[in-house]
Formats: C-alpha cells, sequence, structure tokens
C-alpha cells in the first residue's frame, strides 16, 4: 500500500513562490510514476506535472511549463514541486499522485491508484 503525504502549501502573493513536498513510501519512487495535479474550487482535477520511475525528465502541464518543476529525493522519499511566479490562477488544492501511468496517460487523473490528502495553494493578486 502506497501512502502519500503533501505539506508545504500556503498564502503566497503574486509573482511568489512556494515549494510542495510529498513524502511517499519507500520504493514508490523506483516503481510508479509520480504526479502533481490540482483543483480549484468548483473545477476538475488537472494534470500540473509528473515524473517516470526511471526518467530525470519532468512532463507538465503548458500551464506549468517554465515556472514549475518537479523533482525527487530517493533517499527521502519526497517528491517536490516548486513554483515560482506563481499567479491567482494556481490557487488550488494540490495533490501529489503514483501509479503505473505510461508516457500517453500520465496527464489522466485515472492512471494513478493512490493519492495524497492535498495541500492548498492560495495565491492573492
Amino acid at each position: 500500500q502506497v501512502q502519500l503525504v503533501e505539506s508545504g502549501g500556503g498564502l503566497v502573493q503574486a509573482g511568489g513562490s512556494l515549494r510542495l513536498s510529498c513524502e511517499a513510501s519507500e520504493g514508490t519512487f523506483s516503481a510508479y510514476t509520480v504526479a502533481w495535479f490540482r483543483q480549484a474550487p468548483g473545477g476538475d482535477r488537472d494534470f500540473v506535472a509528473a515524473l517516470r520511475p526511471t526518467n530525470s525528465n519532468g512532463y507538465y502541464a503548458d500551464s506549468a511549463k517554465g515556472r514549475f518543476t518537479i523533482s525527487r529525493d530517493r533517499a527521502k522519499s519526497t517528491l517536490y514541486l516548486q513554483m515560482n511566479s506563481l499567479k491567482p490562477e494556481d490557487t488550488a488544492l494540490y495533490y501529489c499522485a503514483a501509479g503505473r501511468a505510461i508516457t500517453s496517460t500520465l496527464r489522466l487523473g485515472r492512471s494513478y491508484n493512490y493519492w495524497g490528502q492535498g495541500t492548498q495553494v492560495t495565491v492573492s493578486s
């Protein structure tokens, strides 16, 4: 059973930065694709970024390219999302996810079996 625990959310002004963390069960990164999704109030759960198990190159939503960076520390079993140049439209509940997604499916929420509880990010204008 994979367990995922997010942290690092908060309130930040537009243009600011935050780093989200997701502590994962041991072995998660070697077995699963890991990803960040977000859900704004009244909206769908949208893909933000992902990492495949054997590839350190991140996959990003267009809205995240150039501003967000996904990374992992295998020794700490922790996934990160560094978010820079934040905008009010980045306000959402951010979720960490793990699953056997492949390149063609990693942007789909249904490709992930395991989810964290979410961490709130609020960007003020």
